[in-house]
């Protein structure tokens, strides 16, 4: 059942916390990626490229954990389990700039590589702990 992220801890997807991304491989191992975030009231939202492990990950299997910490207090945290429920190129391109702006401070994403296809990959939580 979906749940929402509580109130008092909607700052970190504010600041330039990095969330911590657990999927699962094929053969059932955890693999472990930090992101860069956002929350849109409903869905945690992350960007990857076209291809990348995350990516191959999520479309075989949806469920992930997300582990955010403050960035200002390292015992204040957010995970958030739940299931990915819509990967789009639409709007991905702008969605890395508006990130690499709230993270680097740039308004262009620095690292992009020669014919790369950006993805926004929606979360939608379904249970949450924290500390903090």
């Amino acid at each position: 059942m979906p749940e929402t992220i509580p109130a008092n801890f909607r700052d970190l997807f504010t600041k330039k916390a990095f969330a911590n991304l657990g999927t699962l491989m094929p053969d059932g191992r955890p693999q472990v990626t930090p992101v860069w975030c956002d929350f849109d009231g409903t869905f945690v939202l992350f960007n990857t490229a076209k291809g990348r492990q995350k990516d191959r990950n999520i479309r075989r299997d949806p469920r992930v954990s997300l582990a955010i910490v403050d960035p200002d207090n390292a015992y204040r945290y957010l995970e958030v389990r739940g299931r990915v429920v819509e990967i789009t190129e639409q709007g991905a391109d702008a969605d890395i700039d508006k990130l690499a702006k709230k993270y680097l401070g740039v308004d262009t994403y620095p690292h992009r590589r020669a014919g790369e296809v950006r993805l926004i990959v929606k979360v939608l939580p379904e249970h949450f702990s924290t500390m903090g």
